[in-house]
C-alpha cells in the first residue's frame, strides 16, 4: 500500500466501487488509490463498519462527520497486513475520501 506516512490523519481523495442498495445502504467493495509512484493500486475491501448512524461527532482524524457525509471503517489486506482505512462518502457532491490508520 502507499506509504501515507506523512499523510497520517487527512483524507485523499479515492475511487471506490460500492454497492447502493435499494433500501438506500451503501455497502463499499474496493478501493483503488495512487501508491507513491503514482501508480493505481487496488485493494478488496475485507470488512466494514458503517459508522454513519452516530449523528454529528468529531472523528479522531478531526474530521467533523454529520448525516450528509457517510463514514466507514474498512479493513483492507496490503502486504499480507491487514490494514484499516476510513471511508467517507459525501452524497452531495458524490465524491470518496480516505485516511489510512498507520498503526
Amino acid at each position: 500500500m502507499a506509504n501515507t506516512d506523512s499523510d497520517s490523519g487527512k483524507t485523499k481523495p479515492v475511487d471506490v466501487i460500492a454497492q447502493f442498495n435499494r433500501d438506500g445502504s451503501i455497502i463499499p467493495m474496493k478501493i483503488r488509490i495512487v501508491d507513491e509512484d503514482g501508480e493505481l493500486q487496488a485493494y478488496r475491501i475485507k470488512c466494514y463498519k458503517d459508522l454513519s448512524n452516530q449523528r454529528v461527532r468529531t472523528l479522531s482524524e478531526g474530521i467533523f462527520g454529520s448525516n450528509e457525509a457517510l463514514s466507514f471503517d474498512c479493513y483492507i489486506e496490503a502486504f499480507g497486513r491487514k490494514r484499516l482505512v476510513r471511508l467517507y462518502y459525501n452524497g452531495r457532491n458524490m465524491v470518496w475520501r480516505i485516511t489510512v490508520d498507520n498503526h
